[in-house]
């Protein structure tokens, strides 16, 4: 599929979404900024698509990305951001959002997994009990730490300064 046929609107996405239920599919949803797509988001990514499941991605706007991260970011603007996430084999469909949170998104989409780094352990991920209450599940993927978008921006500094 064309890279930019996978970026949608969230109505769009909706009726997407309604067919591929009706093959029998199974909707993973989840979200980020995804900056500077980096290693760890792509490992993240392909661990949240495999089983053959369809993989949508909600991405932050760059309002979004500003309230949450501050005015320095993102450094990649979201249409870009969005080329380079639908870019990727895993996954199938990209939508941005502009709140803080894709809590409306996951209410509208109602996607049977909702899926978040292993670092929300022991914390409520944004949705759950939406997912949960139609009988979906949340699931957990292992978080590499090592790899985070501010480590970059932080080590990019760093080098520039010496």
């Amino acid at each position: 599929m064309d890279t930019k046929r996978k970026i949608v609107s969230a109505k769009e996405l909706k009726q997407r979404i309604g067919r591929l239920r009706r093959e029998g599919k199974k909707v993973v949803f989840t979200n980020g900024c995804f900056d500077i797509l980096h290693f760890g988001h792509v490992s993240y990514l392909e661990a949240a698509k495999r089983n053959n499941r369809i993989l949508v991605v909600g991405l932050n706007s760059d309002s979004s990305v500003r309230k949450i991260k501050g005015q320095k970011r993102p450094i990649v603007p979201q249409k870009e951001r969005a080329v380079l996430v639908a870019a990727l084999e895993c996954v199938d469909l990209v939508t941005i959002f502009d709140e803080e949170t894709p809590l409306k998104l996951i209410q509208f989409l109602r996607p049977d997994i909702l899926v978040k780094g292993a670092d929300w352990k022991g914390k409520e991920v944004v949705g759950s009990e939406v997912v949960k209450s139609a009988g979906g599940k949340i699931e957990l993927i292992s978080y590499m730490n090592k790899y985070s978008t501010t480590k970059i921006i932080e080590s990019i500094i760093k080098k520039c300064k010496s």
